[in-house]
């Protein structure tokens, strides 16, 4: 029997149209093949660094030709591959892209229970690196596309596919390289959903709300550097590099950033204040008031979702010194994942770390910096993902992005790009994507298909 999340998608979807006349496969039948081709995606290890998406790339094209959909796999350097497929409509509306990328976060074999590259089946489970971010959501796009074609649905709009590399590294050999190199390819392009957003479900199974992502805070990736005097680990100096280094670690490990609530944060909480606990509702109603007592503050910053939705924060997540354990290196260093509240100043927020650490000695160097970006307006896109909401008897949000997306290269150029997939997502499931054991269930993946079939169909036929 599935969980009630999956019943639950299910009728969402039953309150649209029927299926066209030329449906060819019932849809138990479009499940089984979709979970398949889950499992032989999971199995391309596109791990970035290296990436080598070009694999994935040809893996998708491969499958486009076979369904006579024009399809192309554009190189960015060696291994680096893209690829572009584009379902013809008849014009009648702006073309809908349904965008992921194929690169992968690195995963320890040893850490896993299953191989990270295996797409194993367990429990109910398919395991692997990106099951959740995002080749798992990258299945539901796709098989959106080819259905519609199967089944001979007349489309208002051009449908594009883009699967992307190298955005878990920034971007800049994926989407970026595409729209500098043949921005022709998105002429036309009105509407761009992808990752971010999706449907929250709670302990008992049920869906709580459905998440659309429309502003994100930006990445400052730094790098600290320390330098000192080189020499033997039997005779160590004082003010070594390594030492230096840790000082500095130390006072940023205690440092935390002050609170600051944004419009869109504030309205996040004030919408789900009726479903927070008791305690807290008042509280969530005036966020902004409520965090100014101290008690609060410190109650609630202790869930690192709520604090990074109302601070800047400062992640240290690599260190490097000596390759032996005998030598005292001349330089030590150690890299750090800021996130930036929208508004932010990266200079600004620099110098105040500069002003943290208090040692001029140690050197910082900026890794990745880009400002962020919130999504204009598609009240079409907002009406279709609202009546999926009221459908499911839950409200509709936009919750700020902790991380970073594609989606920042298309809203820099003013277009609508929103985070969504719907994809039940479990307290269960929270830190699976980027963390050990990473895996989808099959349940919310069976129902996500027909749920994303029927959202682009809404978008991309209705004139």
């Amino acid at each position: 029997m599935r969980p009630l999340f999956g019943a639950a998608l299910l009728a969402v979807a039953s309150c649209w149209a029927p299926l066209g006349a030329g449906a060819v496969e019932d849809w138990g039948t479009v499940e089984a093949r979709a979970v398949a081709l889950l499992g032989r995606y999971l199995r391309i290890d596109t791990s970035n660094p290296p990436g080598n998406e070009i694999l994935a790339a040809r893996f998708f094209k491969e499958i486009f030709d076979g369904e006579g959909i024009e399809a192309k796999v554009i190189e960015s350097a060696p291994g680096r591959g893209n690829v572009y497929a584009r379902l013809p409509g008849r014009g009648a509306k702006p073309a809908v892209v349904l965008l992921n990328h194929m690169d992968v976060v690195p995963a320890d074999p040893g850490s896993w229970k299953e191989p990270p590259f295996s797409g194993a089946v367990r429990d109910g489970y398919m395991w692997g690196r990106g099951a959740l971010d995002m080749k798992g959501p990258a299945i539901l796009q796709l098989f959106a596309l080819l259905e519609l074609k199967r089944r001979g649905v007349p489309l208002a709009a051009d449908l594009v596919f883009l699967g992307t590399a190298d955005e878990e590294a920034g971007g800049a050999l994926g989407l970026g390289h595409l729209l500098e190199a043949e921005p022709g390819l998105f002429a036309g392009v009105g509407l761009v959903l992808s990752e971010g957003g999706g449907i929250r479900v709670g302990r008992d199974g049920r869906p709580r709300q459905f998440n659309v992502r429309v502003a994100e805070k930006a990445p400052l990736w730094l790098r600290l550097i320390a330098r000192g005097a080189p020499g033997h680990g039997a005779s160590p100096g004082r003010d070594s590099a390594v030492a230096s280094l840790i000082r500095a670690l130390g006072r940023l490990a205690e440092y935390r950033p002050p609170i600051r609530v944004l419009p869109e944060v504030q309205k996040f909480y004030a919408d789900t204040a009726a479903a927070a606990p008791p305690e807290r509702r008042e509280r969530y109603r005036d966020l902004r008031k409520a965090l100014q007592d101290p008690e609060f503050a410190r109650e609630f910053t202790r869930d690192p979702r709520d604090a990074g939705a109302v601070r800047n924060t400062i992640a240290i997540t690599r260190l490097h010194a000596s390759d032996k354990i005998n030598v005292v290196p001349a330089r030590a260093w150690a890299e750090l994942d800021v996130r930036l509240l929208p508004g932010e100043n990266p200079e600004a927020f620099i110098a105040e770390l500069r002003r943290v650490i208090a040692d001029d000695s140690i050197a910082i160097e900026v890794l990745l910096s880009f400002p962020p970006a919130r999504s204009p307006g598609h009240p079409e896109a907002f009406r279709v993902l609202g009546a999926m909401a009221r459908r499911a008897g839950v409200p509709l949000l936009s919750p700020l992005g902790r991380g970073f997306t594609d989606c920042r290269f298309f809203r820099e150029r003013n277009v609508p790009c929103l985070g969504f997939v719907p994809l039940a997502q479990s307290p269960a499931s929270e830190g699976l994507a980027h963390g050990v054991d990473e895996r989808i269930s099959l349940d919310a993946f069976r129902s996500g298909l027909r749920a994303m079939f029927e959202l682009v169909r809404e978008l991309a036929v209705t004139p």
